[in-house]
């Protein structure tokens, strides 16, 4: 049985509720009264053949609250005349509102609507965007509009989010409310006062000019003889593992000859010492912090990822900052030298790549290709130790592996 019910009334009028388009009309002439619902009926087949069936779901239809029916009659050559619903209308908003029972929800959206009205005007057409959205935060909405004005008040503040002094606000709400506030400051600050690159909730502080977070780089340093921070000494046997902002690190001068960067902290822990050199624990897909130390374009710098398509993925991103890094431990041999510890690689990359060498291509196209087993990955911790040291010990003093 096709014919509409109740229920399938309900869910059209909900599906204009969940598109906003209810709350939109509170507020705006947007909707057309009385409404239409779309009505299924039976057929005079069915009259014939189902009539007990028809007389209920008329008699279901008719029990239907708030809604007025389209009679009309049917006159059938077996059951005479019948008296049928043609079509259901809902007269009014409020009555549209009443069937869902949301008339609450849409006054406290009223409420909403003229707040916004008396002190951010601009925001009404997010309001109208995203009236749904607004409605859930209708219990923070006041203090939302408190930070809009705060920011209107102090663009660009160059202040941590800690510092906003807003009434009732706190840093931890600024925090977990930046996708909506981004939203809304972006339609009410002036286009000069946004850095429009700086996108997703992550970048939310640079793109309205507060403090970020410092960056922290951490690293160790493989040689003893290498200059430690005043006061910092580290325990016999034990080499020095430090972390500075990275506009510290940015302004270092050691004396070294080759940079390691590693992105498993086991290896960062346990990697032996090496002859001027120290190792970094790497940063993933994000090199912008490690860009800005000068010093490293100065000396050898060598990559040591998984052996995978995002392995290489990053690698190929760090040459875009550092043109000169050579791969480490990332080639054939080590490849196939470690087949029993092998893994697979969740969701591989499938992308070209543009700063790898031909021996990094050929491997990365095996990767991708699936040309030794389907998602083929080896993680750089699984690859032995006494694989690393000997590698180490091949490294000439001033070149490249």
């Amino acid at each position: 049985m096709s014919w509409t019910t109740p229920a399938d009334l309900r869910a059209q009028v909900q599906r204009l509720w969940d598109r906003g388009e209810l709350l939109r009309a509170t507020v705006t002439d947007t909707m057309a009264w009385p409404l239409r619902l779309s009505l299924r009926t039976p057929g005079a087949a069915d009259l014939s053949d189902r009539f007990e069936a028809v007389r209920d779901w008329v008699r279901t239809v008719a029990e239907t609250p708030q809604v007025r029916i389209e009679w009309r009659e049917w006159n059938h050559r077996v059951q005479g005349t019948q008296r049928l619903p043609a079509a259901v209308w809902l007269g009014t908003l409020q009555e549209a509102l009443a069937f869902l029972g949301k008339c609450r929800q849409a006054q406290r959206f009223e409420a909403l609507w003229q707040q916004t009205a008396g002190m951010q005007p601009a925001l009404l057409a997010w309001l109208s965007r995203r009236p749904i959205q607004a409605l859930d935060l209708a219990d923070r909405w006041e203090r939302l509009l408190a930070v809009v004005a705060w920011l209107q008040a102090h663009p660009r503040p160059d202040v941590y989010l800690r510092q906003v002094d807003a009434p009732g606000v706190d840093s931890k709400f600024i925090e977990a409310h930046r996708g909506v506030l981004a939203e809304l400051l972006d339609v009410a600050l002036p286009p000069e006062v946004i850095e429009t690159q700086a996108t997703g909730v992550t970048q939310f502080a640079r793109r309205f000019g507060f403090r970020d977070k410092p960056v922290r780089i951490r690293f160790r340093l493989l040689d003893p003889e290498l200059p430690s921070l005043p006061g910092c000494q580290a325990l016999p046997g034990v080499l020095a593992d430090l972390t500075l902002d990275a506009t510290s690190f940015g302004a270092l001068a050691l004396p070294v000859k080759r940079v390691f960067i590693t992105e498993n902290e086991t290896n960062f822990l346990a990697f032996p010492a090496v002859a001027g050199s120290i190792v970094v624990f790497g940063a993933g897909y994000g090199w912008e912090a490690l860009a800005r130390a000068a010093w490293l374009h100065r000396y050898q710098l060598l990559y040591w990822g998984d052996i995978d398509t995002h392995g290489f993925a990053i690698l190929d991103q760090l040459r875009g900052c550092f043109p000169s890094a050579a791969s480490f431990l990332m080639d054939r041999e080590t490849l196939l030298a470690h087949r029993l510890h092998w893994g697979e690689e969740p969701e591989p990359a499938r992308h070209d790549l543009s700063h790898l060498t031909a021996e990094e291509a050929a491997v990365y196209d095996d990767l991708r290709f699936d040309r030794h087993q389907p998602r083929l990955r080896l993680e750089q911790e699984r690859v032995s130790f006494g694989w690393l040291c000997d590698r180490l010990a091949r490294i000439p003093s001033g070149s490249l592996p």
